[in-house]
């Protein structure tokens, strides 16, 4: 099956899917029947080019990773807006790879709603859509007979969502909780050996795992947006990141992390979503855990999950929830899944 992808966005995200693209393209069409080409690229820093023949992606990867201008290629249009790029007929696979914004979902919210309102398949690693307006968007998908695939919006690579179209089919989800913001758990990993929580944000920021304004992170705001995207794919619920129970790791002392040490317990920042006696209980907040509890054992910048499961009891998933390459994988299989 050939998919003609156009890619909103090319940071660090969708060069990561180009790497792979390009380095497996015998391997996707051999073992699993995809080809593809590239019909456009459209990102606010490195321009916006599209050609229905194909696109040298390259080229492309060459010059975006060097900052220079993709508008310097050759192309049959050139400085069309992401919108007019999404609408032009050339593509039928929008990969929507723009910045997250967990406030109103935009502009990957009217991406996504112009692509798959257009017929056209949608692959994505932005969580503030998926948090925000999933319902909506999974209904549109089905109504126009398109498939949105956002495996990456939890656990970047790490399997989430397609584990239960594989490997867990048929299993029903009875609750989920994990760690799956990187930075707080590195932070909390840290106090651990004695560190305070200014000094180690300090050097989490300095490394380039927190951001100069870490709010979205140690105060829970990513997690919680996580945690809507499994509530709502796995309870069928339409719950909103701001309506979760939410507390960040800001006000966690040394003391409190270094007693729950001495009694045997790590504290773990943990999103939950479980249906208890038919009402689904969503949250993110600091927990104990007792060093029995595979979660306990996550340390540094991993993420992992727990699904309680019907068939299997408990799974826990364990991998990389960042990284240039492992997004761009989340998206590679979520492309695959397409052609399945």
């Amino acid at each position: 099956m050939m998919l003609n992808l156009a890619f909103i966005g090319f940071g660090t995200v969708g060069r990561g899917l180009a790497d792979l693209l390009l380095e497996k393209r015998g391997e996707l069409k051999e073992k699993y029947g995809l080809e593809y080409r590239v019909v456009a690229i459209s990102d606010i820093k490195a321009g916006s080019i599209l050609n229905p023949a194909g696109i040298d992606l390259s080229e492309a990867l060459r010059r975006a990773d060097s900052r220079e201008s993709l508008e310097a290629m050759h192309a049959q249009k050139k400085g069309l807006s992401a919108l007019e790029t999404i609408r032009d007929g050339s593509s039928d696979t929008i990969v929507e790879v723009t910045w997250t914004n967990i406030k109103d979902g935009e502009p990957g919210y009217s991406h996504m709603r112009a692509a798959l309102d257009g017929g056209k398949n949608v692959a994505t690693t932005n969580k503030g859509p998926i948090a925000l307006h999933y319902r909506e968007l999974a209904d549109l998908a089905e109504k126009k007979n398109a498939k949105l695939r956002f495996e990456g919006t939890v656990l970047s690579g790490t399997p989430v969502f397609n584990l239960f179209d594989g490997p867990l089919a048929a299993c029903r989800v009875d609750a989920v909780r994990g760690i799956v913001n990187g930075t707080t758990n590195l932070i909390l990993s840290e106090m651990e050996k004695g560190r305070g929580y200014a000094e180690v944000l300090r050097e989490a920021q300095k490394l380039g795992y927190a951001e100069a304004d870490p709010t979205m992170d140690v105060e829970g705001w990513d997690a919680a947006a996580k945690a809507a995207i499994l509530a709502n794919h796995f309870f069928g619920a339409d719950v909103k990141p701001e309506n979760i129970a939410r507390q960040g790791i800001s006000t966690i002392s040394l003391e409190e992390v270094l007693d729950a040490k001495a009694r045997g317990e790590r504290i773990k920042l943990m999103a939950r979503a479980e249906r208890i006696d038919g009402k689904l209980e969503v949250s993110v907040k600091p927990t104990r855990l007792p060093l029995h509890d595979p979660l306990a054992n996550i340390m540094g910048v991993t993420n992992a999950l727990t699904f309680t499961t019907d068939c299997l009891g408990d799974v826990t998933i364990v991998g990389p929830g960042a990284g240039r390459r492992a997004t761009g994988y989340s998206l590679l299989t979520d492309l695959i899944s397409m052609v399945r």
